[in-house]
Parts: structure tokens; sequence; C-alpha cells
């Protein structure tokens, strides 16, 4: 009886240290965009189907921050490096349709809203763009994008609440099927969050 006992305390002790590692990792910084909607959004949401893990937790995909000279490697930028979730960075969904898109106009204004599960101390937002004649057949590379943000949102440290919208300038003479590259640094990790979206001009 004392050594079932001991068992059972044992395991209960191994449980409850799991939960804790849960709930920690739970604690730290996630975050994606819903506008425009990002591929894992569209994941979450049941719009893509066959998504894989990235479904039930689309706020999850962080990688070394530093992009462009550092961060994910071409190929893997919209998965953040993250293998589970390699479909985000796939050309094509997994069922082989096209990413659905968000209609945008160059040159007007947009409210871009990230939704944040947990929050953390934030250098900045940055947006990029791909360039024009960019290689839609391929996982999205460095070479298929304009390196210098089209906007740049400084946070100074703070953290973000909840739902967090900004404003900015989409850039102009884009048309077509592009993506939108949207990067989450956090200040007080070496990691940040990446969002991929897609959108037509």
């Amino acid at each position: 009886m004392r050594r079932k006992a001991k068992w059972y305390a044992a395991a209960l002790g191994l449980t409850t240290a799991g939960a804790l590692v849960l709930s920690t990792g739970g604690a730290s910084s996630h975050g994606y965009t819903d506008l425009p909607i990002s591929r894992q959004k569209l994941c979450q949401n049941g719009t893509v189907t066959n998504c894989g893990s990235i479904q039930w937790e689309p706020q999850s995909v962080e990688g070394p921050k530093g992009f462009p000279g550092a961060g994910p490697a071409d190929g893997q930028i919209c998965n953040a490096g993250l293998g589970q979730f390699a479909q985000l960075s796939a050309p094509r969904t997994p069922s082989g349709a096209a990413w659905p898109t968000t209609r945008v106009t160059g040159g007007q204004s947009y409210t871009f809203r990230w939704q944040f599960t947990a929050m953390h101390a934030t250098t900045d937002f940055k947006y990029y763009v791909t360039k024009p004649g960019w290689n839609q057949n391929h996982n999205l590379a460095r070479s298929d994008l304009n390196l210098t943000p089209f906007l740049t949102i400084p946070y100074n440290g703070q953290r973000p609440p909840a739902t967090l919208s900004h404003s900015g300038t989409l850039p102009s003479g884009l048309s077509g099927h592009h993506v939108i590259l949207a990067v989450w640094t956090i200040a007080d990790t070496g990691n940040a969050f990446y969002a991929c979206s897609d959108v037509t001009f």
C-alpha cells in the first residue's frame, strides 16, 4: 500500500511539473495577423483545411529575429523555420489550391491588425512585400521580397494589448498576387513572430 502511494505521489508530481512547463511555455509571447488575414489564420478558421497542427496554434510561428540579415532560412520564412508548420511556406495550400487573397489597393492607407494570445515587450513591427515579377512557384525567399520594409512601427519595449491595429500606406506600382510578410520582433528574447498574408493588388 505504501509503495502504491509513493508511485501515485511520483506520478502526480510529474503531471504537475508537466502542467507547469506547459503553462509557463504558454505564457511566452504569441501572436498573428488577421488583417490582412495570414496563412496561419486561414488554417485556424477552416478556410484552408488539412494544415496540420498550425490550425490549433496560429499564434506560434516563432523563429529567430533579425530578418532579413538573420531569421528563418529562405524557403522557411512563412513558417519561421519550424518544420511542423512547413505548409505555411508552400506556394499552394495543402489541397493544392491557391492561397486565398485579400484585395488591397496600392498607395492607399491600410489598417494592419495583430491578435495576441500573450503579450511581450516589443521592439517593433515591420512589413515587407514581394517584388514585381517575384517567383510564385516556390517557397518564399529573400530574393522574392523588397527587403526594405514598407512600414515600420516602433514599439520601444512596450507590451501590446490583446488586439493591436496600426495603419500604413501600401506600396504603389504593384499588381496581381503578392505576399505581405509581417514580422513582430520581441525586445527581450532572441525571437520574432512571422506571418505571411496573400493579397491581390
